[in-house]
């Protein structure tokens, strides 16, 4: 197949490097990331999509990074930041949109990505391996082969990685039930790649052992939240297996965190301690004060499960103390999703465990108040959250009320998690059924056919 992305056409986007001025790509990637969490939008920018933009490998951005851009920069228009109009990238006839899918195109709606060269790039994703064919590309664009005997670069290296971003947003939209199959064929492709050892740099080998490992984690939390916990386990032991194997800190820490999390939710609770506190020691050759904070937070998780209200009010406080040392730029992207929603989160999943019922209340609320109302799936599972605290810290009509909240917003999302959630808030509210408000969301609950 031919390709639109070949270094020669590309043209530098001298604009967007003067915007960028005395920063290095790092800092200024850091500054899209904060732009964007002032308007509630979520962007993986790192110094290396900064260095792309420069080369003019992005002709024009995504509509995530469009609204980003013309926050930080009020008063310019794309032109201005030296980007191409959408439609003569696009040339008018929808190249480079993802296919519809049961999930809107495995979609949100704003389905583009930054450009025509990034969609060939994610056509020509894999590859085939050996005797065996391994051939799948990135949600939607069927299946892309390239010659067995050809050396692994960047190309895949980089379909690999936005895989791992595209799972990242589609579940933070829908949730992650109906996304589960689909993801564990880029996943496959991905080890193949890696099995075929082909790359042409070590440079490219390890980042393509961490795009791996990432996908892996990413295809586990898939699993997890859909309840397949078995699953998830596998796919987060091959994850750190893969970090083990590279030698990559960052890949570790984010292996631990997830099986720590999984780990308690199965009810392992001492497992879920002794992987924090080993994703923490991993965490510390790192410098990201918010990747300790929320490994701190998985621990306390797990002592909240022990019962062990003391070790589990420790780690809370150093999960405090590291959270408010702020962002760095060492943070690691995937953990864009831990702001103070989640923070609080956390800590009501502990008071909770430990049947602090005021305490769980609170900090649950405060989770649904400040979390952003376009990431549905988060306010869905905050608001679930609150529901079940309130009905079991002895406030039923509170909770019927946070309980159709969250029925209003799962037409747009599938997660088993929140289901469950919502149905233990049913089991709990049964005996207040005399009450007209509770009756009203125990019968919608049922009507909505969700598990009890």
């Amino acid at each position: 197949m031919g390709s639109s992305s070949q270094p020669s056409q590309a043209v530098p986007n001298l604009a967007f490097r003067r915007l960028r001025g005395q920063r290095s790509p790092g800092e200024f990637a850091a500054a899209v990331r904060k732009a964007a969490r002032e308007i509630g939008e979520q962007v993986s920018c790192d110094a290396r999509y900064v260095g792309r933009v420069e080369a003019g490998e992005i002709r024009c951005p995504n509509y995530a990074y469009e609204r980003v851009f013309l926050h930080l920069f009020p008063g310019l228009t794309l032109a201005d930041l030296g980007f191409t109009a959408r439609e003569r990238v696009r040339g008018g006839s929808g190249r480079g949109r993802l296919p519809q899918s049961p999930l809107g195109a495995l979609g949100d709606g704003n389905s583009d990505i930054d450009s025509d060269e990034e969609s060939d790039v994610l056509r020509r994703a894999f590859m085939t391996s050996g005797t065996a064919t391994v051939a799948a590309a990135s949600f939607g664009f069927g299946i892309g082969l390239v010659p067995a005997q050809r050396r692994v670069g960047d190309t895949e290296v980089h379909a690999v990685e936005e895989a791992v971003r595209r799972i990242r947003l589609l579940d933070d939209r829908h949730g992650a039930d109906g996304l589960y199959q689909r993801a564990a064929q880029p996943l496959r492709a991905a080890y193949a790649l890696l099995d075929a050892g082909m790359t042409a740099r070590s440079s490219t080998a390890d980042r393509l052992h961490s795009g791996a490992g990432e996908l892996a984690i990413s295809v586990g939390w898939l699993a997890h939240d859909s309840g397949r916990l078995e699953d998830a386990r596998s796919h987060y032991a091959e994850a750190l297996a893969t970090a083990r194997v590279s030698g990559d800190p960052a890949l570790e820490a984010h292996a631990f965190c997830n099986t720590s999390f999984l780990a308690r939710d199965a009810g392992r609770y001492r497992e879920a301690v002794r992987a924090a506190q080993a994703g923490q020691r991993a965490a510390r050759r790192l410098a990201s004060p918010r990747l300790l904070s929320l490994l701190a937070l998985r621990e306390a998780g797990g002592w909240a499960g022990l019962r062990d209200r003391t070790s589990c009010e420790q780690a809370l406080a150093r999960a405090h103390a590291y959270f408010e040392r702020g962002a760095a730029e060492a943070d690691p992207e995937w953990m864009s999703f831990f702001g103070e929603p989640e923070l609080e989160a956390l800590q009501a999943q502990c008071w909770a465990a430990l049947d602090d019922w005021p305490r769980a209340i609170r900090h649950a609320r405060r989770a649904a108040t400040l979390q952003d109302r376009r990431f549905t799936r988060n306010l869905a599972l905050y608001r679930a959250e609150l529901a079940t605290d309130l009905a079991r810290g002895g406030r039923p009509d509170e909770a019927a009320s946070a309980g159709h909240q969250v029925l209003d917003l799962l037409d747009g999302v599938q997660s088993s998690r929140i289901q469950s959630m919502l149905a233990t808030t049913s089991r709990v509210l049964r005996p207040h059924r005399r009450a007209a408000q509770i009756a009203s969301f125990l019968d919608r609950h049922e009507d909505a056919a969700l598990p009890l």
